[in-house]
């Protein structure tokens, strides 16, 4: 496995036909948008509710339906942009997902906007991985790679915040809608520039596409996940829960049977049994988590228990996305002087002592802004910043050209299933304090076991 902390002595290499900084400018843009868009209904959504006559369980669905195919398809994705190339991938998953954006954007009623937040997700699944798939061949050097992944690593936390806070601005100024025209301007743009500024990517004519197992691994995780969200408004011994869930499991263990048995299968078992990079994909998924769950509990708290208005609440977290773009943009340099997973393992335990802090003064009924939330504000997003970045080092680092789908589609998973896991799991303390200190544990954990690895 190349050394990670080796990365600061080769310069950044030029893909033929491509210009490195514009073309990366073009990937982040895209990545930051389909993250972006998994957030912007966040805060609109009971504005939503009213002007659809939508009751809790439908809110839940239309939330939840752009992350269920997103994630469940993210592995396939993977595989598709390998087995045709990166570029081809990439447009054939922006079209689709500039479509459905528009149709989300114009949707008369609320069938037609579950069903364009539905496609949306299978646009992303085919559109994210794919465009990790160009970045490997814009950097193709090792070195180069690593420094664009430092920098990849923290672009989705960035996209999740602007929609956070960009939706919430929207729908107190203007209509919930405009919120929706973000994604349909960047996939346009992208699709316009692409041919321009990305390098054609070699495709796998011989590879075979697992079907059996994406068939089996996009219903397991969509249902599971479905079943996962559902605990937000069932108990979880209930048939609309256990039903899910169960079938779910089953399918997902089927899905590794069918992999250990499948000639080119979708997601070869040893790709995981790297201690390295399995830490790495649980820090991605844990940081990804920790930042939705605290986002989720301070708006409800600041909404419902301080009466502050959607605007106040966007603007409490302008922090938190100012602190997020600084770190994200010192992260590379500190990988490359102390190492990813070092890097990895301090930005954990930052972000452990911001949801400590969050927990203990945030969330006091009449705690101050500046000294009660904001500290906690700070320090979570620079370990996060830190944390997503080195675990992106680490998650690629040694993977082989032709598996770079691969690994972006088990990674975006992990970003993606972590936020649904943990914050289902936290509907059962009850108590917001409680969720916020056990993810610090979480983190302070993780970051153990992290600093073990190097």
């Amino acid at each position: 496995m190349a050394d990670t902390q080796s990365w600061n002595t080769t310069t950044a290499a030029k893909s033929p036909g491509s210009a490195p900084g514009p073309a990366f400018a073009l990937l982040g843009t895209v990545q930051m948008s389909l993250i972006f868009t998994l957030t912007s209904l966040v805060v609109p959504l009971p504005r939503i509710g009213r002007e659809f006559s939508l009751d809790r369980d439908d809110l839940i669905l239309l939330s939840a339906a752009y992350g269920l195919t997103f994630s469940g398809l993210l592995l396939f994705g993977g595989r598709v942009a390998d087995r045709f190339g990166g570029r081809r991938a990439l447009t054939a998953g922006l079209l689709v997902f500039t479509a459905a954006s528009l149709a989300a954007l114009l949707a008369p009623g609320p069938q037609t906007l579950l069903t364009a937040r539905f496609a949306q997700g299978v646009g992303a699944a085919l559109t994210a991985p794919a465009a990790m798939a160009v970045l490997r061949a814009v950097f193709p050097q090792p070195a180069a790679y690593g420094r664009a992944m430092a920098t990849w690593g923290g672009l989705s936390a960035l996209g999740a915040t602007a929609g956070n806070l960009l939706s919430g601005v929207i729908a107190a100024i203007a209509s919930w809608r405009l919120a929706l025209a973000v994604p349909v301007a960047a996939a346009a743009f992208a699709l316009a520039l692409a041919p321009r500024l990305l390098p054609a990517t070699p495709a796998s004519p011989g590879r075979f596409l697992d079907l059996l197992g994406a068939l089996l691994a996009t219903t397991g995780i969509t249902m599971a996940s479905y079943g996962l969200v559902l605990t937000d408004a069932h108990p979880w011994g209930s048939a609309a829960v256990l039903a899910p869930l169960l079938t779910g499991a089953t399918l997902l263990t089927g899905f590794l049977i069918a992999e250990g048995r499948a000639h080119d299968p979708l997601l070869p078992l040893g790709f995981l049994r790297d201690r390295r990079r399995a830490l790495a994909l649980a820090a991605i998924g844990l940081t990804a988590a920790g930042t939705a769950t605290t986002f989720v509990l301070l708006s409800l708290h600041l909404q419902q228990d301080r009466g502050w208005s959607a605007l106040q609440t966007s603007a409490a977290f302008v922090p938190f996305a100012v602190a997020l773009l600084i770190s994200g943009r010192a992260a590379g340099p500190l990988i490359a002087r102390y190492g990813a997973p070092t890097v990895t393992s301090s930005g954990l335990a930052v972000g452990a002592t911001g949801l400590v802090l969050l927990a203990l003064t945030g969330l006091a009924p009449h705690s101050p802004y500046a000294y009660g939330l904001l500290p906690g504000l700070l320090l979570l997003p620079v370990g996060a910043a830190a944390s997503f970045a080195g675990a992106a080092v680490v998650a690629t680092d040694g993977v082989e050209p032709q598996q770079t789908g691969l690994a972006a589609g088990v990674m975006n998973t992990a970003m993606e299933l972590g936020p649904t896991v943990v914050l289902a799991a936290l509907l059962t303390l009850g108590s917001d304090t409680t969720s916020l200190a056990a993810t610090a544990v979480a983190f302070a954990a993780a970051a153990f076991l992290n600093t073990r690895t190097k």
